[in-house]
């Protein structure tokens, strides 16, 4: 095997890669958003399935809104989940949330609520407190504030914004796995096997080269159906061509060089020289392509959701964030667009400088 795979290349590479200030940003930013995918439920303000706590009341709010709730017990209450549920698909709502602009105390079992219909519009409730005072004040009655506002249906933007990592790092992360499955498989056999198989490949390679990608995405799309998997599925079937060239090419070189002209003197199956012998030393070129390839997953998965062949409501998705509040752009509350929108920005602009500090790490510049 070359001295590219071995532990002394891969450290001076990473000594490389951490004197770029650029690509060790973005690692940090790729670390946070990780972070913040898993823990999700655990750090969103509203902790309901998708954030989808809705309160038309409070709808399109500016940031920083704040707003005091009393908490009503629903007739039908869910058992609380396990810790390993609630951090997958978060907590049910039990509870309905009523704004209020005041309330008071009527005896010792029940409290007139002064509850807030609109801006100079209000109504008074009575509802029993089935406990004490102190104990309905202490548990009943929340002040919330809303970092970025709420949209349109009165959700909190900004747990949206945290669920919406999830689908962003997803989709990049299913699209990247199935680009490099493919991609590996198809250009490595075109570039060690050349002649008839090559031909072959080759020839699939330039007709789905040809076709535009959102249109083969779209396509993909309508037959698969709409959904949160099938976005994942129709994007990660369309990446792959990139890395199939690349390693096509890279295989090309490497199959002449001396240490696999041993493995075939020693009598290795291809299957073998490939995997344990070259794609470890063609790994610098195919994971700068699966850089960036994620950031064009997470721009492209955006685009889908709005315009409406993406993931679907109620999923918190950054570009189907971008769909319900772009109108607010050009009224009083631009931030419910811009929020997801800067989302998208400083993800997609971590994974392409952690991709430009591994083509510079890796020295691959000029071969892809």
């Amino acid at each position: 095997m070359s001295a590219s795979s071995s532990p002394s290349f891969a450290n001076a590479a990473w000594s490389r890669l951490k004197k770029n200030k650029g690509a060790i940003f973005g690692l940090v930013i790729i670390a946070i958003a990780v972070l913040v995918a898993v823990f999700a439920y655990l750090i969103a303000p509203d902790p309901s399935p998708h954030a989808n706590r809705i309160i038309l009341e409070i709808g399109g709010e500016k940031p920083g809104y704040t707003k005091t709730f009393v908490r009503l017990p629903k007739a039908i209450q869910t058992p609380a989940p396990g810790f390993f549920n609630r951090l997958i698909n978060g907590k049910p709502d039990n509870y309905d949330y009523i704004p209020v602009n005041r309330y008071r105390f009527v005896g010792k079992d029940s409290v007139q609520l002064i509850r807030f219909i609109d801006e100079s519009v209000e109504d008074s409730i009575v509802v029993a407190t089935h406990t004490s005072t102190a104990n309905f004040e202490k548990n009943n009655i929340r002040k919330q504030s809303f970092l970025l506002g709420t949209d349109k249906y009165g959700r909190d933007i900004y747990s949206r914004i945290i669920l919406g990592t999830r689908v962003s790092l997803g989709v990049g992360f299913i699209t990247v796995f199935i680009s490099l499955t493919i991609g590996l498989m198809l250009g490595s056999l075109a570039g060690y096997y050349r002649g008839r198989t090559d031909n072959i490949i080759m020839w699939f390679i330039n007709v789905v080269w040809s076709i535009p990608t959102l249109l083969l995405v779209f396509a993909i799309t309508l037959a698969l159906g709409k959904g949160f998997w099938q976005v994942f599925v129709a994007v990660g079937l369309t990446m792959w061509v990139n890395v199939a060239r690349t390693v096509r090419g890279q295989i090309l070189v490497e199959r002449e060089k001396e240490y696999v002209e041993a493995t075939r003197a020693l009598g290795y199956s291809g299957y073998r020289t490939i995997v344990k012998h070259i794609w470890p030393n063609i790994m610098g070129p195919v994971l700068v392509i699966a850089a960036a390839n994620f950031a064009s997953a997470i721009v492209i998965e955006a685009g889908l959701s709005f315009i409406g062949i993406g993931v679907q409501p109620p999923q918190p998705s950054w570009g189907l964030m971008i769909r319900d509040n772009y109108n607010f752009i050009i009224t009083n509350n631009p931030m419910l667009a811009l929020a997801p929108g800067f989302a998208i920005m400083l993800l997609v602009l971590a994974f392409n400088l952690l991709g430009n500090g591994l083509r510079d790490a890796l020295h691959v510049r000029g071969k892809i």
